[in-house]
């Protein structure tokens, strides 16, 4: 850890823009790629082209071509939404992660879970200590993901 915080920072110092450093809590079994520090990225909404870096949706990205779920949240979906009142919130949501990850350097942390089951990277993501999921969250963005059924975002009506 001690080595890439000081990659980290010697990069930041030269002005290198990394993004990202993915760090784990002990038990490799539990947190197989830990740790792994990726290069500068600049996240885009995601298209039909190839996906790299870029935003899915507000709780779904891609980074160095891994898709990433981030594990302590859930958001509206946008593909397909259900009602008009989802395709909105999961708009904003989506353009709020997209603002969040661009503003600088993250890190993506390994939960006890590595992939789900459609394959993708579960990882919270962090800056500065302060989970991103958090911050839609606290902004009507999100809801807290608890790994159990995840309630509609159309009202019933």
């Amino acid at each position: 850890m001690r080595e890439a915080r000081g990659v980290l920072l010697a990069a930041l110092a030269l002005g290198l823009g990394v993004v990202a450093v993915e760090r784990g809590g002990g038990d490799a079994a539990a947190y197989p790629d830990a740790p792994r520090q990726t290069g500068a990225a600049r996240f885009s909404i995601c298209g039909s082209g190839k996906r790299i870096d870029c935003v899915v949706d507000g709780d779904t990205f891609w980074m160095d071509g891994a898709k990433i779920r981030i594990a302590d949240i859930d958001t509206p979906e946008t593909h397909p939404p259900r009602c008009t009142a989802e395709a909105k919130a999961g708009r904003a949501a989506t353009l709020r992660m997209q603002a969040l990850l661009n503003a600088g350097p993250f890190e993506l942390v390994p939960i006890r879970r590595d992939v789900d089951r459609y394959g993708r990277k579960l990882r919270r993501v962090e800056r500065d200590g302060v989970s991103l999921g958090a911050v839609l969250v606290g902004e009507g963005l999100a809801r807290d993901y608890g790994g159990g059924r995840r309630a509609g975002w159309c009202a019933a009506g």
